[in-house]
């Protein structure tokens, strides 16, 4: 279906996730399939934040100091961002389980370099690398789980595959960071590539054979471009989502310089990151159902909230942990219902709006670590990246604000 700005209410008459017009697929194994899915989503999730796992390890070996080490995390999210609309943009034609494929296989190849990297330089480049296929993975796995499902279950189906990076949290990043810990740093990333594998050869077995959109070209994909309401849920992603990322990309030095807590207490806290997602991905389904926009306004609120907490919360070691699992809750709210407002809002641009939600969070990811190692080289102290994250997710609700407005008065202009 085509949609304008004005169609995407905020309020009750705005679509529900069974709206969005995705043509239909239908699966021999539709649970393999969606796990198949999802599985890739467990790669990219392990890859993307282990990095914060091991960020000391990581910044010792190539002899940087952390602040500097941090820019590993914006290389990888530059990546993304770069890689999410581009390669969408050239594959929208192509067929989709093709597609998938290709861009897990580059994410293999991108993590393999990224652990025979000898120098700083070398790892920057291979972490943009590994970034590029992110994006667009996530954007046409969403567009073949929403095929596949039945017309009630599309929101769900997109938020099962989101689970993927959920749980990647909880069993994935612990694991690959206790890995890095006894092993060194490169064998997490190995892993991740080992994980990208598995996932090609999941897809292959399990995925049916989608096609590409035939009718997709770059006058109708750019499109999307033009509607005033996918550049604010971008904007309000890519601020909103920034608070997070500024607290997570140095969760490790937090943990045991200010928390007073032992290196092997950093795996606990990414496992409460981890859970967090799971119960928010969960949760967002649910929110959606009820209304998109009003749980996108709750998810940054809550966020904002937390952040605060977490500054309060971080000296007292163990008192941060239930913190940072409310954290990643509200987190993954608003990620869940910014990937559905922005398959709707994008129109007939399907597989560049889907793909535009992870460039979204990954310039949050750059900004977050980057606003956050500034703070700290400035001198601020670790737990000042707590209140970056705070400006950042009130930021991001008063540009959700904003496009309310925007919608109320388009609303108003065409009832005249």
């Amino acid at each position: 279906m085509t949609t304008t700005a004005t169609d995407q209410a905020p309020g009750a008459a705005e679509p529900t996730p069974e709206d969005l017009d995705v043509a239909s697929v239908t699966a021999r194994h539709f649970g393999l399939a969606v796990l198949a899915l999802a599985m890739g989503g467990f790669a990219i999730g392990t890859t993307e934040f282990v990095t914060m796992g091991l960020l000391p390890q990581i910044a010792d070996g190539v002899a940087v100091s952390i602040p500097t080490g941090g820019h590993l995390i914006s290389a990888y999210a530059v990546g993304v961002v770069v890689g999410a609309p581009v390669l969408a943009f050239m594959g929208a034609r192509l067929p989709r389980r093709a597609l998938l494929v290709a861009l897990m296989a580059a994410f293999a190849v991108g993590n393999a370099v990224s652990a025979l990297a000898t120098s700083y330089e070398q790892l920057m480049l291979a972490r943009f690398a590994a970034g590029l296929p992110h994006g667009a993975y996530f954007g046409v796995a969403s567009l073949v789980a929403a095929s596949m499902a039945r017309p009630s279950r599309k929101g769900r189906a997109v938020a099962q595959v989101m689970l993927g990076l959920s749980v990647a949290n909880v069993l994935g990043v612990p694991a690959a960071t206790l890995l890095g810990q006894e092993l060194g740093w490169r064998a997490a990333f190995w892993a991740a590539a080992g994980l990208a594998l598995v996932t090609l050869a999941l897809v292959v077995w399990f995925v049916p054979s989608c096609p590409g959109d035939a009718e997709a070209s770059g006058r109708r994909e750019l499109a999307a471009f033009r509607v005033p309401q996918v550049w604010l849920t971008l904007l309000a992603g890519a601020v909103g989502f920034g608070g997070m990322f500024a607290v997570y990309s140095y969760i490790a030095p937090v943990v045991t310089d200010v928390g007073g807590l032992g290196e092997r207490s950093v795996p606990i806290f990414l496992l409460a990151f981890g859970l967090g997602m799971v119960a928010g991905t969960g949760l967002a389904g649910i929110m959606a159902d009820w209304s998109i926009f009003r749980s996108l306004i709750i998810g940054g609120s809550g966020m904002a909230a937390t952040m605060l907490a977490f500054w309060v919360a971080a000296p007292h070691g163990w008192a941060a942990l239930p913190v940072v699992f409310l954290i990643t809750t509200l987190g993954s709210v608003l990620v869940v219902n910014l990937q559905l407002r922005l398959m709707d809002v994008a129109g007939d641009a399907q597989t560049l709006g889907a793909a535009l939600n992870h460039a979204s969070l990954n310039i949050a990811n750059a900004l977050g670590a980057w606003l956050g190692g500034i703070v700290i080289a400035a001198g601020w102290g670790l737990r000042a990246p707590a209140l970056v994250g705070l400006g950042l997710s009130l930021a991001g609700v008063a540009i959700l604000l904003v496009s309310a407005r925007l919608h109320v008065r388009g609303n108003a202009v065409t009832s005249a």
